[in-house]
């Protein structure tokens, strides 16, 4: 995420939801010029990225070469989408679900989510490693 105040706002509330959850880490990072690299990913058990319209290009190339058992992937241009996807589903991921969001009401935009897991033959379907989770932005 590239918003520090939204960042800042996530771990205040991440903190104030007690010790039930599982650690939640944050960092501002501009994830065209330095993504995560696939390396960086392997200890989370979930990657979650939601990039502006053109995309994240980079970063589905550093989380399809990654071990990181599930990714959600939220997008707001079908097009775009549709090349991250490919990335990550040619890097052994299957697209298990895609579900769209009409959160505009009065015109045709249309936000998506969808989820993804690992089923590469090197890994297969898996539980990651540590227990935490990152938010990518």
């Amino acid at each position: 995420e590239s918003d520090k105040a939204a960042l800042v706002a996530l771990a205040r509330a991440s903190g104030d939801a007690g010790t039930s959850l599982k650690p939640i880490s944050t960092e501002a990072r501009d994830l065209f010029r330095r993504p995560f690299t696939a390396a960086e990913l392997a200890p989370y058990d979930v990657v979650l990225f939601d990039p502006p319209r053109a995309g994240a290009e980079a970063q589905a190339r550093e989380i399809a070469a990654s071990v990181a058992p599930r990714v959600i992937a939220v997008s707001c241009n079908p097009q775009t989408f549709a090349r991250d996807a490919r990335l990550l589903i040619d890097g052994g991921y299957a697209l298990e679900r895609v579900v769209p969001v009409d959160q505009f009401r009065h015109s045709a935009h249309v936000e998506l989510v969808a989820a993804f897991v690992k089923i590469s033959a090197a890994r297969g379907p898996s539980k990651g490693k540590s227990g935490r989770r990152r938010l990518l932005g």
